[in-house]
């Protein structure tokens, strides 16, 4: 991927598929991915442009691409348009946003369903065949055919997508991949071979995306441009942490992590509903436990294109080793890429808002 001008914007009805424009003006913009969400768009346009042509960005219909030097960095769904003064901001999200739009009304994903010891990732897969088999619902998305040991449902208790439940498509594949031993999955969008289609994809990683990163690394005075906050927040610090899953009353499972660390007891719950079994309840604890116990961390930093890093080196999920030395903070250490922001035209050439995980919080399944 690289991101030096030019760059181009073009939109595409997404029904139809007609290209709406193939080069339009947007200024400030910034755009990129995210770690098992659907990342965003945002930008300004004319509002003299779109007034004379309000097809251009119509909200909840429109597909917006990013394209530089030929190829498709980004893709997604307009959702919310407004004007402003003398602007008129433009806000999308990538492909699994759709899925917050979306409803199982038929029940069990069309008969996809009901799940016992069910992998994920079919799962996964089953939502979004259904959602696209709907009369006016297919985004031609695709989803990897990635398999995961991570299973849902036990045959003591069947996990179903029942039609009067109301929860979204998309909140069913959020609480798919939000632990610890669970798939990971990001949006990516390309051009195909002969650039005559845009293949619009849902990479699933098991047990995780990316890779550590040893060729490539964020650092003070090499590619960081402007001094990154750190994170010391003592309100979601913890060394002790308890844990319940299913069950009501006394027999509720319930998990204890705890260390002794030369600090002052502090003490914080974590709710585990769908959780049957006290050995995965254990894991999980003693995760959110080691996540609440990281003081100092990074969650951010800006960097410019440099051989450090190059723009399009990294991926979603990587670790990249990172150092920040200022007057405020020297850390050094092994941290995830959860996404970025990629600022084609900001003053001084373009830049990237990188953000970032401890990579010792995270566990992978089958490792």
């Amino acid at each position: 991927m690289s991101t030096a001008p030019p760059v181009r914007v073009l939109t595409r009805h997404a029904l139809t598929g007609a290209w709406l424009s193939n080069a339009l003006p947007v200024t400030d913009l910034e755009y990129g991915p995210e770690l098992s969400g659907p990342g965003e768009l945002r930008g300004t346009l004319s509002p003299r442009l779109v007034s004379s042509n309000p097809t251009l960005a119509d909200p909840g219909t429109t597909e917006i691409y990013v394209e530089s030097e030929g190829q498709i960095e980004w893709g997604g769904l307009i959702w919310d348009v407004r004007a402003q003064g003398n602007d008129y901001t433009i806000e999308a999200a990538s492909w699994s946003s759709y899925l917050q739009k979306r409803y199982d009304l038929d029940g069990q994903h069309g008969g996809r369903g009901p799940y016992a010891y069910t992998d994920r990732c079919q799962v996964i897969r089953n939502i979004w065949e259904y959602a696209q088999s709907i009369a006016d619902g297919n985004l031609g998305v695709t989803v990897d055919s990635t398999t995961s040991t991570s299973t849902i449902g036990i045959p003591s208790d069947v996990h179903y997508s029942n039609a009067w439940d109301l929860k979204s498509l998309g909140d069913q594949v959020d609480e798919l991949v939000s632990d610890q031993g669970t798939p990971e999955y990001t949006c990516t969008t390309a051009w195909n071979t002969d650039k005559t289609a845009v293949v619009k994809r849902i990479r699933l990683g098991w047990p995780r995306l990316g890779a550590r990163r040893k060729d490539i690394e964020f650092s003070s005075g090499v590619n960081i441009i402007e001094e990154p906050e750190e994170a010391l927040a003592g309100d979601d610090y913890a060394q002790v942490v308890i844990g319940t899953g299913a069950g009501d009353g006394s027999a509720k499972l319930r998990q204890i992590s705890a260390v002794r660390n030369g600090r002052l007891r502090l003490e914080a719950a974590a709710t585990f509903p769908e959780v049957n079994g006290n050995d995965v309840l254990k894991a999980r604890v003693e995760w959110e436990r080691a996540w609440r116990q990281t003081l100092g961390a990074i969650e951010q930093v800006t960097i410019r294109d440099t051989p450090a890093a190059p723009f399009g080196s990294w991926q979603v999920g990587d670790d990249v080793y990172t150092r920040v030395h200022n007057a405020w903070t020297s850390y050094t250490g092994w941290c995830r890429v959860t996404g970025w922001s990629i600022k084609p035209t900001a003053r001084g050439g373009p830049q990237a808002v990188v953000t970032l995980r401890p990579a010792a919080m995270y566990t992978y399944g089958g490792q």
